[in-house]
């Protein structure tokens, strides 16, 4: 079905932050006193759920607005570091192009945010940035309720485990992209209502009509 918003993540389905996410985290983890990542750990926590991600690195939920707010600093100040994946400018066009509203939501800062997309930040609609780790159904329903639209047309696309729950505890659809920090088999296990594996896909997915390009 056509859909009237898109609400899209950024780290890892619109910016491609993985490869620094990979050299900063354990700098974080030093900081913050949690376990390090080794090398051997990456593909069985691209598996795991967020909940088991942090059991893994024995980080306490009290620690994380502060390390949230440390690694927003780290992002601005590697933002030249970090880029857009092929294709995500144009595929955001063409769907504002055809008549979807976009949104942005993000546990980034807005103005992180907006320096990443560059030019790409004039389509967005809506920015709902800074959301804590498990904070993203309350900002789905608010940026619902700010785009005036049903939930049954809203979808949001994102590339976590987390994605896809906060958006079935919002009552949209959820779209999961493969070429972000969880892997794709992890994404699938969870039955999502449209899985991506190439940027190329969501603009028909996503749109009544257009296509990417």
């Amino acid at each position: 079905m056509p859909y009237a918003l898109a609400i899209f993540d950024l780290d890892g389905t619109l910016a491609d932050s993985f490869p620094w996410f990979l050299r900063t985290i354990n700098d974080i983890a030093d900081h913050f006193n949690f376990r390090r990542v080794r090398d051997e750990d990456i593909e069985e926590l691209r598996h795991a759920s967020t909940r088991e991600i942090l059991s893994h690195l024995e980080v306490p939920l009290w620690k994380l607005p502060a390390i949230a707010r440390h690694a927003r600093r780290l992002k601005a100040e590697a933002a030249a570091e970090i880029a857009l994946f092929a294709g995500v400018e144009t595929m955001l066009r063409t769907l504002a192009e055809n008549g979807v509203q976009l949104a942005l939501v993000t546990s980034d800062s807005e103005a992180n945010a907006r320096e990443k997309l560059g030019e790409a930040a004039s389509l967005f609609a809506h920015f709902d940035c800074s959301a804590s780790l498990f904070g993203k159904p309350a900002k789905f329903r608010r940026v619902v309720r700010r785009a005036g639209v049903q939930p049954e047309s809203v979808i949001a696309i994102g590339d976590e485990v987390r994605d896809i729950e906060a958006a079935r505890a919002a009552g949209i659809a959820c779209g999961a992209v493969c070429w972000g920090y969880a892997a794709p088999a992890a994404l699938r296990a969870l039955g999502p209502d449209h899985v991506f594996e190439r940027m190329e896909e969501i603009v028909p997915t996503l749109a009544r009509t257009g296509r990417v390009g």
